[in-house]
């Protein structure tokens, strides 16, 4: 069954090329089909020489887009401008919004079908962006569209280890969004259950949430998460490929349309199966202080959401 068709729109990139090393060292992918507008042939070249049975294949600008997608089972996008310091997810919306309006509208007219994992920022914008396109082109499948947030999970799981015990058994749910304070670790609902002093809780809660300028303002102007994040952005694609496999009980946060808050999109547990997003296992039970936060975070959440489809509206 493992025959997927994978594309990564973005492949030159800081995320791009390790995501494609990790997607390419992958027995879940057969195919991997790599697109950007410069140096994508180096790139494709330099990962066919790897000796896992994916076969590899390099696209270059506009014009060899639409082959690149035919036939695609997953599309990863990681296109678009890096955080510089100082910037928030936000600044680079006029870049990336533009950037993701084109692919997508790419994959919906090339590969309507195919599972689209979003990673290029602010994903609270670049979601709607998608959904709004692929309902122009009279695609849209709420299932199969993924803002990529397993990046918050993986932080949130690495930074509670660091104070209590080993990450590979640690795993926070982390919902809302993907900015800032709209990013909400549920600490209360970590396995192995652990426990925190108040002050501790906030300070934990806070790194989680900025983690992202850490990486930034340690990278001093030279790009931001991109190891991490092509970590996570695998991590999340072969959870989905196993499921569209076939395996039972894959469970991973992302940031979809949903009616689970006052907010038309929202990341939460997903149970996932053969045709996306199987069941939305919603927030839970939750604690007063993680309550204040999920409040707190619905009026930057729902302007993020209207940005993205206002741009969508009058984008041609």
């Amino acid at each position: 069954q493992n025959n997927a068709k994978v594309a990564v729109l973005g492949a030159s990139g800081g995320i791009g090329q390790p995501l494609s090393l990790l997607l390419k060292n992958s027995p879940l992918v057969s195919k991997l089909s790599l697109y950007d507008i410069a140096h994508t042939p180096g790139v494709a070249a330099d990962l066919s020489h790897i000796e896992t049975r994916a076969s590899v294949k390099g696209f270059m600008g506009p014009e060899q887009l639409p082959e690149c997608l035919k036939g695609c089972n997953v599309v990863v996008i990681p296109a678009g401008v890096p955080r510089k310091p100082g910037m928030t997810r936000d600044d680079l919306f006029n870049t990336n919004a533009s950037i993701v309006a084109t692919l997508t509208s790419a994959c919906a007219k090339h590969c309507p079908e195919a599972m689209i994992c979003i990673i290029s920022n602010p994903v609270n914008s670049t979601i709607p962006i998608t959904s709004e396109v692929f309902k122009k082109h009279g695609v849209y499948n709420p299932k199969r569209i993924f803002g990529v947030t397993t990046l918050d999970i993986v932080r949130a799981n690495t930074f509670v280890a660091e104070l209590k015990v080993d990450p590979a058994r640690v795993s926070v749910p982390v919902i809302g969004g993907h900015a800032g304070k709209t990013i909400i670790p549920l600490i209360s609902q970590c396995t192995p259950k652990v426990d925190f002093p108040q002050d501790q809780l906030v300070k934990l809660t806070g790194r989680i949430q900025e983690a992202g300028t850490e990486v930034v303002q340690a990278k001093a102007g030279a790009g931001s998460a991109t190891l991490s994040m092509a970590y996570a952005g695998a991590r999340f694609v072969f959870s989905l490929l196993d499921a569209m496999n076939g395996k039972e009980g894959v469970i991973e946060c992302a940031f979809v349309r949903s009616d689970e808050t006052e907010s038309t999109y929202f990341s939460t547990p997903l149970l996932l199966g053969k045709n996306g997003i199987e069941k939305n296992m919603g927030i839970g039970k939750i604690t007063p202080f993680e309550e204040k936060m999920v409040a707190e975070a619905m009026s930057e959440l729902k302007a993020s959401i209207k940005k993205g489809e206002d741009f969508a509206k009058n984008f041609k």
